[in-house]
């Protein structure tokens, strides 16, 4: 049975984890792209490098208790 494209979309956005963030979109794109969550910060860089050379990557910080952290 396939059930792809059925249903409704959700309505709000995903709730997120406590970690650090950055965000990947394929090159040239305006509009929101993907989360990718580390659970360090060392972890977080090292995916910005790998994601680089392909898509543009914005570091989005560290995420905790439901705020970001400044």
């Amino acid at each position: 049975m396939n059930t792809k494209g059925k249903g409704r979309p959700s309505t709000r956005s995903a709730k997120l984890i406590d970690g650090f963030y950055i965000e990947v979109l394929n090159k040239g794109q305006k509009d929101k792209g993907i989360k990718i969550r580390s659970k360090t910060k060392a972890e977080m860089e090292d995916a910005a490098k790998r994601y680089a050379g392909s898509k543009d990557v914005v570091i989005l910080g560290e995420y905790r208790n439901e705020e970001w952290v400044k």
